[in-house]
């Protein structure tokens, strides 16, 4: 019978692990997270999943004879905002899912 102790203290920590990661999940989802390029002549919005929400441009960033140089912009900032929100949702994430004993992807 002592073995059933230790089971109830094991489903103990794993529901207050669940309700910890629910938290950090409804956290991330919550999370803005921005980044530039250009010198700030643009600016990517991601949630803290990666979801692009939000791209603002300064208008000397827009020059119809150089649609390369914007294109390579825009796509900079937004992978450099969708890479912070992946490196904080692990940082979030990261000690829960070890706490579970799950290995964190790189």
């Amino acid at each position: 019978m002592r073995n059933l102790g230790g089971m109830g203290n094991i489903m103990k920590q794993a529901r207050r692990l669940q309700e910890e990661l629910e938290k950090a999940q409804t956290e991330i989802a919550k999370m803005k997270v921005e980044a530039t390029a250009g010198g700030g002549m643009v600016t990517a919005t991601v949630t803290g999943q990666g979801e692009l929400v939000g791209l603002a441009l300064e208008k000397e960033v827009v020059d119809p004879e150089d649609i390369d140089m914007l294109t390579d912009l825009l796509i900079a900032a937004v992978q450099e905002a969708q890479k912070k929100a992946h490196a904080l949702s692990q940082e979030k994430l990261g000690p829960l899912a070890q706490g579970m004993g799950f290995p964190m992807a790189p």
